[in-house]
């Protein structure tokens, strides 16, 4: 599996740059002064689901493309959930509460958290498979954070979609970062003890 994925690692990097396209345009929307008016914020709101229905696609042909064991299929369901949210977003015409696109967002963080987990054991070889590690314990904190919007442990103002907005828009943000991280360590894994491979 893992050579799967030093091969598709090209892959997660593109998820990686449309997750920072996305968190750059949410923490844009975040500071736009004045009331976001529904023709302005419906047309961004559709490119935004656009470009993350593309990501959760990316993502899920990664995971297929890597499939072995139970650490692509969590890549996979990753993607389910990230095409899931974008489809909301790019052709959902009704209502749609801050609670459901946060269920969304555990599933990805948590489930993403537990693969970075897994790859950073599996990598054990790595120089710095701490980072990979801090990766998946901070991804598994987004997913915390989201479940407390779901149980109202944390309260947004209502009213306010900045707010909504800066935590969609940060968590993207982390999320671009992980992958792009992880699409850099799978190129150049500099794995100490494998063929062709420097030790330190």
């Amino acid at each position: 599996m893992i050579q799967k994925l030093i091969k598709n690692w090209w892959l997660l990097a593109l998820c990686g740059v449309l997750a920072a396209t996305i968190s750059v345009i949410y923490l844009i929307r975040q500071d736009t002064d004045g009331p976001l008016t529904f023709h302005a914020w419906h047309r961004t709101i559709v490119f935004l689901g656009k470009l993350t229905l593309a990501t959760g696609i990316f993502t899920i042909v990664a995971g297929i493309w890597s499939f072995g064991k139970g650490k692509s299929r969590l890549l996979v369901l990753n993607g389910l959930a990230c095409s899931a949210l974008g489809a909301i977003f790019a052709f959902w015409t009704g209502p749609l509460a801050f609670r459901t696109v946060a269920l969304l967002i555990v599933v990805m963080a948590m489930s993403i958290g537990i693969y970075e987990l897994a790859i950073a054991r599996t990598l054990h070889r790595f120089a710095d498979e701490w980072l990979l590690g801090a990766a998946g314990m901070a991804s598994v904190g987004f997913a915390v954070a989201f479940l407390a919007f779901i149980f109202r442990w944390i309260r947004l103002e209502p009213g306010s979609p900045a707010q909504s907005l800066h935590w969609l828009g940060s968590y993207f943000g982390f999320s671009a970062i992980c992958m792009l991280v992880l699409s850099l360590r799978l190129r150049n894994p500099g794995l100490p003890n494998s063929p062709g491979g420097k030790r330190s």
